[in-house]
């Protein structure tokens, strides 16, 4: 380090980044040391610039010359911010950009950093230095000015830049936040917001203010020592900005009952960032030293002190965003999230009706889940006798996949339930009743309640969708051999049926977890379906289809648009479960790969059929292996499929529950007290005595 500041001081009108480029390599640790050492580097470089002033000033005046002969603008308003092409083209251009990285410009600070970080982790190392001994070393160069007149002027012009270049990055985040904020996508969905009275672009107004007011102090009235003139404080500007986080957060909050779409949540995220920049690089630019109240806002502005911690913490976001400019998962993280809340919400309402409160309600699941069953039984059937056309593969596929398709939609239309499709939309009911962000205070009373609830309804439900599919298949399978004379299945078939639900001697359970998998998929798509048909207003559009009218009638039309409007998720979400069952076997077999699917429902209707076909010459232990196969798979459906969705849902919410423990405490004692709880449900619903005393 001793040599590069020699050289440094050894050529006043130094311009090229190699030195600063050599100084970082010197702070920098060894890519594979088990000790970071940075700040042990920092320290030493803090010792040598307060033995050697004459360092310290060189090494000012050559930091301040490249940062005066190098566009600052774009790494103050690009770094960390998303881009204006949407989603899909950053995803684009990330990747692209991986493989063959752009071009280099010196002239850009922007371009610069490529060079002087282009270790990925050069973030992590310079996070890990203390904050203290960052502020010390700049401290330390910032207090070696130049002695001679000549030196301090170039000094005072480079910072004169570095400010020029940062009031241009502020115009240019403001003007940006105006037309994010004025798109006709967000004013449709907050309609409060008029135009011309809209916080995005009074807030532009205000910084234009602030700005003359700043840029031309002379002619302002003087003000008392260490105060500033109201006019001369960005005040105003930050109300608008917060005007401007409160209807962002109002839209975020309307999505989640009108729906959103990836190009909408993209631009929520890049408006929230811009306006966090702001906000940075205002609190940067105000002149005022120390903090003086106001007695009508009750703000102040940073010390200064403050305000090099703030432009360090700065540094440290933008040389870590720089770091990650190429990385994938940020961009997914930051816009995915929110989408998903939305798909989890919508799939959360849904949840509420897959939720026995009392008594009523358990019954009415029994019969909604019975009449799947007996559905279920005849499209088990179907799918046998398709099997025996011994058509091609793909279109083998396609009839067992409209098979299963048709027959899931029909359950649907006619309110039956399902009982594996209920963990994808519950979980995402448990998830929604988890309020905490930072996973305290959460109340697990009532978390524990409602996890009671979701498993005494699935259990009825699944021995609602047992209790038919079994017998009406079996019936099925007597009424065909009584109508044709034979069996739907030879023994060898039959037999065959009984090994693919055997636990013990099949690959049955890895089969029904990814069956669980298709199930989660399927709570996925149902929740981006009814966001989408929200968002999109179906309804009013197939309302105003100008043909259909014709046809049907335009009460019918309206009708028909409200349903598919509150149903398109179900509808769509059945018919892709109903493909994703009936062409993983096929995609299976045309890889060669183990892949193929084992559902509960399907497996007992299954087994109704083999014992036909075997026509009772089945040995009790075959028997009960195939009960504890139908059994098992039913568990790995629902645990599969309720798992990803709850961590789907978890995250999405941005919340990190860590009390897994206590509330496995509470179900075992709630089992243990009692145990009927988990099976049926109150006579009537039991109001919650924490309600009734916030109501009173």
């Amino acid at each position: 380090m001793q040599t590069i500041l020699e050289q440094i001081a050894a050529d006043p009108e130094l311009d090229s980044i190699e030195p600063l480029m050599m100084l970082v390599d010197a702070l920098r640790p060894a890519a594979h040391a088990r000790d970071n050492g940075a700040a042990e580097r920092v320290q030493i470089l803090i010792a040598l610039l307060q033995v050697r002033a004459a360092h310290a000033t060189a090494l000012r005046h050559y930091l301040l010359r490249l940062l005066s002969t190098r566009r600052q603008t774009s790494l103050y308003t690009d770094v960390g911010v998303l881009s204006d092409g949407g989603f899909f083209t950053e995803l684009f251009r990330r990747l692209s950009y991986r493989l063959l990285p752009p071009a280099l410009d010196e002239r850009y600070l922007l371009d610069c950093l490529d060079l002087i970080l282009p270790h990925r982790r050069d973030h992590v190392w310079m996070a890990e230095v203390p904050p203290e001994l960052w502020l010390s070393l700049a401290d330390t160069v910032n207090r070696s000015a130049g002695a001679d007149a000549e030196s301090a002027k170039s000094d005072a012009d480079a910072i004169g830049k570095t400010v020029t270049e940062l009031l241009q990055a502020i115009q240019i985040l403001s003007y940006r936040i105006s037309a994010i904020g004025t798109e006709p996508e967000l004013i449709r969905i907050y309609t409060d917001v008029k135009a011309f009275e809209s916080p995005f672009l009074m807030q532009n107004v205000e910084l234009h203010r602030y700005l003359s007011a700043y840029m031309q102090p002379a002619q302002l009235p003087a003000q008392p020592s260490g105060a500033a003139g109201d006019d001369e404080t960005p005040d105003h500007v930050l109300v608008m900005l917060d005007q401007c986080d409160d209807v962002i957060e109002k839209i975020r909050k309307t999505t989640l009952r009108v729906g959103t779409s990836i190009a909408l949540t993209y631009r929520l995220v890049r408006l929230a960032q811009n306006i966090q920049r702001l906000r940075t690089l205002l609190s940067l630019i105000d002149r005022r030293a120390a903090p003086l109240p106001d007695p009508e806002r009750g703000k102040t502005a940073p010390p200064a002190g403050e305000k090099h911690r703030t432009a360090l913490m700065l540094g440290l976001e933008l040389i870590e965003a720089h770091n990650r400019k190429y990385a994938v998962r940020e961009l997914f993280t930051s816009n995915i999230n929110l989408l998903a809340r939305n798909v989890t919400e919508n799939a959360s309402r849904t949840g509420e009706h897959y939720i026995a409160e009392d008594r009523p309600q358990y019954r009415a699941m029994l019969r909604s889940a019975s009449g799947a069953g007996i559905v279920i039984g005849f499209i088990a059937m179907l799918k046998l006798l398709a099997s025996y056309l011994h058509a091609a593969p793909l279109v083998e596929a396609f009839l067992f996949s409209m098979n299963y398709s048709l027959g899931f939609m029909l359950i649907h239309v006619l309110h039956f339930t399902v009982a594996t499709k209920q963990p994808a939309m519950t979980a995402s009911r448990i998830a929604a009743g988890v309020h905490s962000r930072d996973g305290r205070n959460i109340d697990l009373d009532s978390l524990s309640d409602l996890v009671v609830k979701v498993i005494r309804t699935q259990f009825i439900a699944v021995a609602g969708n047992l209790l038919l599919a079994f017998p009406v298949a079996y019936l099925i399978a007597l009424a065909y051999g009584g109508l044709f004379g034979q069996p739907p299945v030879s023994p060898d078939k039959a037999r065959h049926l009984l090994h693919d639900i055997d636990p013990f001697t099949s690959p049955a359970l890895f089969y029904a977890a990814i069956a669980g998998v298709c199930l989660f998929l399927a709570g996925l798509i149902s929740g981006y379906y009814d966001n989408k048909a929200l968002y999109t207003r179906m309804g009013q559009r197939i309302a105003r289809v100008k043909w259909l009218k014709r046809r049907l009638g335009a009460q019918r039309v309206e009708r028909l648009g409200d349903y598919l409007e509150s149903n398109l998720g179900g509808l769509m979400g059945n018919f892709y479960f109903g493909i994703l069952l009936g062409s993983l076997g096929t995609v299976g077999f045309l890889l060669g790969l183990p892949i193929d699917i084992r559902h509960i429902t399907f497996s007992a209707a299954n087994f109704a059929i083999a014992l036909v076909g075997l026509q009772g010459q089945v040995s009790l232990q075959n028997v009960l292996v195939a009960i504890v196969g139908v059994l098992a798979i039913g568990t790995v459906n629902l645990w599969v499929s309720f798992s990803l969705a709850l961590i789907v849902a978890l995250r999405s919410r941005q919340i990190r529950f860590r009390h897994g423990a206590q509330l496995m405490k509470l179900l075992i004692a709630r089992f243990l007290k009692r145990p009927l709880d988990f099976v049926i449900a109150p006579k009537t619903l039991i109001p919650d005595p924490r309600e009734a005393e916030t109501d009173g």
